[in-house]
């Protein structure tokens, strides 16, 4: 005769086995993904998390969502200069050869880079065929791409899974695509037929986040603000990941130098991440 006792300790390791099963299974099929504006946004600003994050036996993926190869086109002077500021010849090559620093960065972190089909604004033109951003960037987006945070949120939806996490940029600076990339993951989160379930964290966006301190006050005014620690081999990952953006090395820090000595100030007090309750 089975006692009292016997069943209840059956099933008290029914149920640790099955709660053991299902975070193991939460762990298998959970995946953290960064959603990057441009080919280094994500790695430049929370480059250490990632890697600790990778290191610990997570699945990390940086999804790029603005690097896409543009059409044929004149391109404007603003984008030329671009050009011969990171040392390429043709939008072709500054695609390709920046998809390549991506793919060498996001391993260094230990990430998974991965690459949508959108052109960075400085290439995008409106239905008349003029550019939209001619000479500056740093601008809330056109309102011809009213619809393009949709059409992001589309493509993200496509390819996420329900366990996954998302990150995603907080738009400090005022960049343009970061705006629209913002809007997009916001769009899918805030959906009616998401609801609000997905888990959603901003990060600050370096390095502008470093240049503008005081912006990162009301960005985050509503929301809950924790603090992650970043290893010294994470920091260190960081650093090398950032420095693998050769061509954008001059632009956002001057030289190498200087770049190491922000981000080991920076990311040696760890990393704010922010979510709304």
């Amino acid at each position: 005769m089975v006692s009292a006792y016997s069943v209840q300790h059956l099933l008290f390791k029914i149920n640790l086995w099955f709660n053991h099963t299902k975070v193991t299974l939460i762990g298998v099929f959970m995946r953290w993904i960064y959603i990057s504006p441009h080919l280094d946004d994500a790695v430049l600003s929370v480059g250490g998390l990632i890697h600790d994050q990778a290191r610990d036996g997570n699945r990390v993926e940086i999804w790029t969502l603005v690097c896409g190869f543009p059409p044929e086109a004149e391109l404007t002077p603003f984008a030329q200069l671009l050009h011969f500021q990171w040392g390429f010849a043709s939008a072709e090559e500054t695609v390709r050869m920046r998809r390549a620093e991506d793919e060498r960065a996001a391993s260094v972190v230990g990430a998974q880079a991965v690459h949508f089909d959108i052109p960075d604004c400085i290439y995008r033109r409106g239905p008349d065929g003029e550019p939209l951003y001619p000479m500056d960037i740093f601008v809330p987006p056109h309102p011809a791409e009213a619809d393009l945070p949709a059409k992001m949120t589309a493509i993200l939806r496509d390819r996420l899974q329900p366990d996954d996490v998302l990150f995603c940029p907080l738009g400090i600076g005022g960049h343009a695509d970061h705006l629209l990339v913002r809007q997009a993951v916001e769009g899918l989160v805030l959906s009616e037929d998401e609801g609000l379930n997905r888990p959603l964290w901003y990060y600050a966006d370096v390095p502008y986040v470093l240049n503008h301190p005081e912006a990162l006050e009301p960005s985050t005014r509503l929301m809950t603000a924790e603090r992650r620690e970043v290893s010294s081999g994470g920091l260190a990952a960081w650093v090398q990941g950032i420095a693998a953006y050769q061509s954008q090395i001059s632009t956002l820090f001057e030289n190498p130098l200087k770049m190491k000595e922000a981000m080991e100030d920076y990311g040696g007090k760890g990393i704010l991440l922010w979510r709304f309750e």
